[in-house]
């Protein structure tokens, strides 16, 4: 499973870049008015931070043109990295088949059902990002249920460009805790994103706590584990 990270912080992205378990930044307009930059600052230095691995930029209208010319303005500005990350909507939905036809890959969030998988996987989306947070929050089982429904459909259909035209990979989002993280990649889901507060909760665990501080006593040192 590759590791993107759900974040505009530039500290946390080099962080989880050190750690080697960065493979992609995921960007919205909230996460955007929480740093203190300008905006083509923020994503100027996130790309270039990435170099090479996919950045995803939100779109911020619901009209199909408009749309269009946000995202190729983004990949014109930023670079072929882009993912230009769309709403799971009608206009949006054409908005993604124009940008993929000519060449620009999108990230289809908002994704709530297996239907919209499908709709978004035949419109050309690159990625599509199922929430399931929000679902656990309305009191639905997100990951067990939608997560499995639609990596079923993605092994029917993944070499297949005649039915789904630009990979659609599914990049599991809205992701709470690691239990999320470790059910995605049980059932195959090959990307996710999450708060960086989640990437750090990965490395936690009180046993490992518990064996390294013995050993760090029994050798004499006053060494001890942070988590």
């Amino acid at each position: 499973m590759k590791f993107f990270l759900d974040t505009a912080n530039i500290d946390q992205i080099k962080e989880a870049k050190d750690m080697g378990m960065l493979d992609g930044v995921t960007t919205n307009p909230t996460l955007v008015s929480k740093e203190s930059k300008d905006i083509h600052e923020l994503y100027s230095e996130i790309v270039e931070i990435c170099k090479g691995k996919p950045v995803s930029l939100e779109t911020t209208t619901n009209n199909t043109d408009v749309i269009v010319k946000e995202g190729q303005n983004f990949v014109n500005t930023y670079g072929k990295d882009i993912y230009v990350k769309v709403a799971n909507t009608k206009p949006g939905l054409k908005a993604v088949r124009q940008l993929w036809d000519s060449g620009i890959n999108c990230n289809v969030t908002l994704t709530f059902s297996a239907a919209q998988y499908l709709l978004a996987a035949k419109a050309g989306a690159r990625v599509v990002s199922p929430f399931i947070g929000r679902l656990d929050d309305i009191g639905l089982d997100g990951n067990l249920h939608l997560i499995e429904e639609i990596e079923a459909i993605r092994r029917n259909y993944k070499d297949n460009t005649e039915h789904f035209p630009n990979q659609a990979e599914t990049l599991v989002s809205s992701i709470r805790h690691p239990v999320h993280v470790v059910q995605a990649a049980t059932m195959g889901a090959p990307l996710a994103t999450m708060p960086f507060k989640v990437l750090d909760m990965l490395f936690k665990h009180p046993l490992t706590k518990i064996g390294f501080d013995a050993f760090m006593k029994d050798m004499g040192s006053d060494e001890r584990l942070e988590q």
